[in-house]
């Protein structure tokens, strides 16, 4: 691990913020560091508010797909809404044909097969569109790039109307309307939003016409906050907003489908890591095992009988997925040994039988292992398709376009992709993408990196920290669970590893001068020996409240220690 500790920021800036607010200067440093440095952006982050939410007109095109929308609905037209097969994809159909259904009937559904159709709108789509009489088709996390697609439909007098948040190419689907706050025309003020996201910024702009608030709009942002969890975007901005109020949601009035998948947890309020933990994987595993579909019916439903059917059959998918990934795992770091591949700049690795609904996490887990850039690749029908997982500040969708004269199409972001290509073309492009990344990659960049927020000593911590640190919920990306940094801890002799393969380790640690804590290192059971006989060591760990019998106590969650 590497470790690096943030420069301090202005100190002027910190004091003067410290005063402002009546915290201590750690608590203002956190936040300077995170790009608050006014009164009014500390309240607007300690305070979020819906009101803060920006005006859905300021997005390119919107004015044009509400228009149709309520044309279609005018004219008593059918509405097909697409959506990718993933928890962005899956939520954001959910969210805006939920909410169309409110008060029109004339509304479906439709996610296409992961293996007979593959990501984003599809020709099959189109045609069953056209075979069922639906006239306007809303896209959500998907379309940016679907320029034939687009123009076939076209052909068939069947419009749309896309809502997607990944890169577009140089030229834009000829679409009625195409919502993508990352187009380079677009004025709205903030373009993290997920795909679900953008679905709520146009039902949001729809509620003008029915006079609705945003209030009245509160009960979809279960979805909303599930998505922005799942799809990992900047917690930042309208993200923050919306998966602070979603999560309360979750808490306290959640939709059947979610009621239904969260009711055996134990704990009392979930915070933005269980979505990320508990209902995500849930949610994807149907699109993985089974079917897109059977998300989007578990999430609409709204009989909690019937819902509890619903989540019953994915939990039983999460298992399949989980003894999957499991094996394809094993089989890829096998085929990475066996090729004497672990000195090179990237992981590309294939076989054919690999599951295909798994091989996103199969890349996810390999990335944790080499801390490469990763592809893993399957057969799809006569093609091979793959998802690709890069390490942090590493852009992967950049090192992809460089190497896409071997491709037949790709996309996604800085840090996850996928993409398919011909089977000839697969060693063709393994070499292409290895001289890519070999060339334009940072060396540091392939040892895992511990960002460390500040130094402190454990006499810092005390109930007021904690509670503040609190207030900086929810986290994720650009807004991360702050670390800190103490030096020359012991052990006061109860170091031990936990879990069936030990892999765990417990401590309880001091400084001369302050309380000890309680420490638990998931992952870290090797490292008993360096603490042992009260040997002196530094860590580096988040604050943690634990609750075990009712009980709430401070927990330091250890990252890693030398």
């Amino acid at each position: 691990m590497r470790w690096t500790l943030k420069p301090k920021p202005n100190s002027e800036k910190v004091a003067a913020l410290a005063t402002q607010l009546k915290v201590d200067e750690l608590i203002a440093t956190l936040l300077v560091q995170r790009g608050i440095e006014t009164f009014d952006q500390a309240r607007q982050f300690f305070r979020p508010s819906l009101a803060d939410l920006h005006n859905p007109y300021l997005m390119k095109d919107m004015d044009k797909a509400v228009s149709r929308i309520e044309t279609a609905i005018a004219n008593e037209e059918n509405i097909l809404v697409f959506g990718d097969y993933d928890v962005d994809g899956t939520t954001a159909v959910s969210l805006v044909s939920s909410y169309l259904k409110s008060y029109y009937p004339n509304v479906a559904t439709y996610i296409p097969d992961r293996y007979d159709e593959g990501y984003g709108i599809s020709y099959k789509g189109i045609d069953f569109a056209d075979d069922n009489g639906f006239s306007l088709i809303i896209a959500l996390d998907c379309g940016i790039k679907s320029i034939d697609h687009i123009a076939y439909a076209n052909e068939k007098n069947i419009d749309f109307i896309i809502c997607d948040h990944h890169r577009p190419g140089d030229i834009l689907p000829d679409a009625v309307a195409v919502l993508d706050p990352k187009r380079q025309d677009c004025p709205y003020p903030y373009d993290e939003l997920c795909g679900c996201g953008i679905g709520f910024k146009l039902i949001q702009a729809l509620g003008e016409n029915r006079n609705q608030s945003i209030d009245d709009l509160r009960i979809y942002l279960d979805l909303v906050a599930t998505a922005i969890a799942a799809d990992i975007v900047p917690m930042t901005g309208e993200n923050r907003i919306l998966a602070k109020f979603g999560l309360e949601v979750i808490n306290t009035n959640p939709r059947p489908g979610i009621k239904a998948l969260i009711q055996n947890v134990k704990k009392k309020v979930l915070t933005i890591t269980d979505v990320v933990f508990i209902i995500a994987p849930r949610i994807n595993a149907a699109g993985r095992i089974k079917h897109g579909n059977e998300a989007v019916a578990l999430l609409t439903e709204y009989d909690l009988d019937q819902a509890e059917k619903f989540a019953s059959e994915i939990e039983q998918y999460n298992s399949d997925r989980k003894d999957l990934d499991k094996q394809i795992t094993i089989e890829a770091l096998d085929q990475i040994e066996i090729n004497e591949e672990t000195d090179k700049f990237t992981t590309v690795v294939y076989n054919p039988n690999w599951h295909k609904g798994v091989i996103g996490i199969v890349a996810s887990r390999l990335t944790e292992t080499y801390y490469r850039p990763t592809i893993v690749f399957t057969k799809s029908g006569d093609k091979l398709a793959a998802s690709a997982r890069s390490v942090k500040d590493f852009d992967i969708y950049n090192a992809l376009e460089a190497s896409a004269e071997h491709l037949e199409q790709f996309g996604g972001h800085m840090y996850a992709a996928g993409m398919t290509l011909k089977e000839e073309n697969y060693q063709n492009f393994k070499d292409a993408f290895e001289k890519v990344v070999s060339e334009t990659i940072h060396p540091d960049l392939l040892i895992p990196e511990i960002s460390i927020d500040a130094e402190i000593n454990l006499i810092d911590i005390n109930e007021r920290l904690v509670r503040l640190l609190n207030q900086f919920e929810p986290f994720g990306p650009q807004n991360m669970t702050p670390s800190f940094m103490t030096k020359k801890l012991k052990d006061t002799g109860y170091a031990k590893q936990l879990g069936k393969d030990e892999e765990h380790l417990k401590l309880f640690v001091k400084q001369p001068n302050s309380e000890g804590f309680s420490v638990i290192g998931f992952g870290l059971g090797n490292k008993l020996e360096l603490v042992k006989n009260q040997n002196p060591f530094d860590a580096v760990y988040c604050i943690d409240e634990n609750e075990f019998n009712g009980n709430v106590t401070v927990q330091l969650r250890l990252k890693d220690l030398r």
